[in-house]
This record gives structure tokens, sequence and C-alpha cells, in this order.
């Protein structure tokens, strides 16, 4: 059975918006620690508030969690908690092995040594000699590919050159038992989160890790589980996928007017989908019906079919012209019937908006967001199910 190395019993941990109460209350709760005192700290006093409450979790070699939840949530606090920076007021983490941290941008870094004296006074805190750092060195430097400025201070690099040096410096000298990653990993470009994104997966059949991040695509790709923060509490623990469902689900509620806005403009009074279903597998046909009302006729039209992500990530289309199928919209009241062969997305959460055009392109209705469909089956993987065509041949 895999080890438990990070483990999360009740954790809790509060902070004072005003500075001059919450410099007395840290003189207080200091004295109050030397001398032992049991005074309960699971109470608020005037002017605090809880940034983490009750946080249960354990993760087990092997493992990665992401840490989702909207700026504000919790998720710095509890990483800061998990590396030691910050004591919980309630609760207790226990972490087994060493732990290799990327929290904040340049933590850990003097910005006026050169990054070459940054990667060897870090690894002098880590334990190792300096033969021992010397041959991880040049590791190091491949990885981050900064060779060119490494004898140059680190307060004339860029963000993402800091983010480079930072990460390979935490993973390349040692092999952490726990690595701790914030979401400062955004501000590096597509290839190199890339590459740290491949060495996470190389460092996590050995490792646990704790992943932060706003980019949901990439939570669910390397995460197996997901702790969803809102308010400091704990709102999902659990599969992935279904984390990220629950993430987006509670940022559409934010907005109600997402989710079936209709805008029209005449002769076109009002555009719906009607019998369309709200679950179906991936390989299943998906039919239903466009509803038009109409105060006029309309020909040489288009359709247009979008799905989109809860995140309102565009992600299929489909286009339909009117000469196609034969068809005109008249006075009243219109249904269309329609037919989707199959909708080959993973399995989550969608949205369909329907357009409709004239045959100059204006707008004359659109219902964004309209309906609200649940994919099943098929690969939890990347964003769709596609079975390729493809054939081989041997020459004679």
């Amino acid at each position: 059975m895999p080890e438990v190395l990070v483990s999360s019993e009740n954790v809790g941990k509060k902070f004072c918006r005003d500075l001059k109460k919450s410099l007395w209350y840290g003189v207080k709760d200091s004295f109050a620690d030397l001398a032992r005192s049991n005074e309960s700290s699971a109470t608020l006093r005037d002017g605090e508030f809880w940034a983490n409450q009750g946080i249960d979790f354990e993760i087990k070699r092997g493992e990665c969690l992401g840490l989702i939840g909207r700026n504000g949530a919790g998720k710095t606090t509890l990483l800061k908690m998990l590396n030691g920076l910050v004591k919980p007021d309630t609760g207790r983490i226990r972490m087994r092995g060493r732990v290799a941290a990327l929290i904040a941008l340049g933590a850990g870094f003097d910005p006026v040594l050169t990054g070459r004296e940054n990667v060897y006074v870090n690894g002098s805190i880590l334990g190792l000699s300096r033969r021992q750092i010397r041959d991880r060195f040049e590791r190091i430097v491949e990885f981050s590919e900064i060779s060119e400025f490494i004898d140059s201070p680190v307060r004339t690099y860029s963000s993402g050159m800091q983010v480079r040096l930072g990460f390979s410096t935490a993973v390349n000298l040692v092999t952490p038992d726990i690595l701790l990653l914030d979401e400062v990993l955004a501000v590096g470009d597509v290839a190199f989160r890339t590459k740290c994104y491949r060495r996470v997966d190389e460092l996590r059949k050995e490792s646990a890790v704790v992943f932060v991040s706003h980019d949901m695509p990439s939570v669910a790709r390397i995460s197996d589980r997901v702790l969803f923060l809102s308010r400091g509490e704990v709102q999902w623990d659990g599969d992935a996928t279904l984390g990220v469902e629950a993430y987006n689900d509670a940022n559409m509620g934010t907005d109600a007017k997402v989710l079936g806005h209709v805008e029209c403009v005449y002769p076109v009074e009002s555009i719906e989908f009607v019998e369309l279903p709200s679950r179906v597998h991936f390989t299943e046909r998906v039919a239903g019906v466009i509803r038009i009302v109409s105060a006029k006729h309309v020909q040489n039209f288009r359709l247009t079919i979008n799905v989109r992500d809860l995140s309102d990530q565009y992600l299929a289309s489909c286009v339909l012209n009117s000469d196609d199928f034969d068809s005109v919209i008249c006075p009243g009241t219109n249904e269309l019937e329609m037919e989707i062969q199959g909708i080959p997305l993973k399995p989550g959460s969608y949205t369909v908006s329907v357009g409709l055009t004239d045959s100059h392109g204006t707008i004359l209705a659109l219902w964004i967001n309209g309906h609200r469909m649940e994919v099943h089956g098929g690969n939890s993987r990347g964003v769709a199910w596609c079975q390729l065509a493809c054939t081989i041949s041997q020459p004679v």
C-alpha cells in the first residue's frame, strides 16, 4: 500500500484585517506559546477571519493533488502551511520526507546574487556538499535553458527566467518526496510549461505532488484528485474531472445571465432549443428541435450551433445552411428538427448555443449557452475523444 506522505487534520488558519490588532494578537500569541498556554485558537477574535478552516486530506506517494479555487480561497495559505512557512492555528499537518517547493516568484533566491550562487546557496541549505551541488549543476542549467545568464544577478532576470531557474533547482538538486507547486508556472512560456509538466509526471511516480493552478485543463491533466476550496473551506475532495466541473459550476453560478441569454433582431422574436437531452453518451446521436418565432418570412438563413465548456472555452460547432435542407422561416412559430451525430468530448458539463444569421451574415438571433448538457463515456483526459481513421500499406 502506498505510503502517506502528506496529512492534514482539521487544519485552520486565521488572520486579522486590522494591522494594529494583528500586531497585538501576534505579541499575545507569542507569549502564550512561550507560556504553553491552553488558550483556544479555535475562536475568532475581533477583526479576525478564517483563511482556512477544517481542512482534512491525505496524499500518498505517487499521487498528485490539484488545489483549486477562486482568488482568496485560501490555496496559497494552505500551501505555505504545508511548507512550514506559516503555522496553523488549529489542527495538525504531517509531512514525511524531503520537501521541495516553488510557491512565490523568486522565493529562496537572493536578487543580488547570481543564478549560479543562488543554486549553491539552495544546495547548501538542503545539506548538500559543494561537490554534490557541482555534480547536479549542469543538469539544473540545462533544464532551465538560461546558461547564457547563469552568472548574472537574479534581479536582472525576467519573471519567466526566475521561474525556469526556481523550478529547475527545486526538482533537480534533490529528488523530493513532496513537491509543492503554486501558480508561478503560469508566467512561463508554453514550451517550458510543457517541459515542467513532463518532469512532474516523472516525479509523481515516487513523490507526492500538490499543484495549485487556475488553468483547469492542466489541473485535470496531471492531477489524480482535486481539492476545491471556497472561502477557506473544502467544497470538493475527489476525482479531478468532477472537481473541475464543480469549480466551473461555482464560477458559472456567480453570473446567472451567462446561461440562456437571448438576443434577437427584427423580424426574429425568439429562438430556443426544445426537447434537447441534458445527458448523452459521447457516441450517442443527439436529436432535438430549434424553435424560432418570426414576424415575417426569412429565406437563405444560416444556423450555427456551438458547444463550449463551463469556462466558456469554444470546443466545437456545426453550421447549417437553409439551402442544404430546403427550408424557410415563416411568420409565426417554426420548429426545425436537428440531429448531431455524436458529441466526441471528454466526460463533463457543456453548454450549447445557437445563432441565426441572414444571407448577408447579419445576426438575427442568438441563444447564448442556452442548453446545459452532460457528456459521459469516453476518455477523461484531453479535450476531445477522436477516433482516427488510418490505413497502412507495404510497397511491393
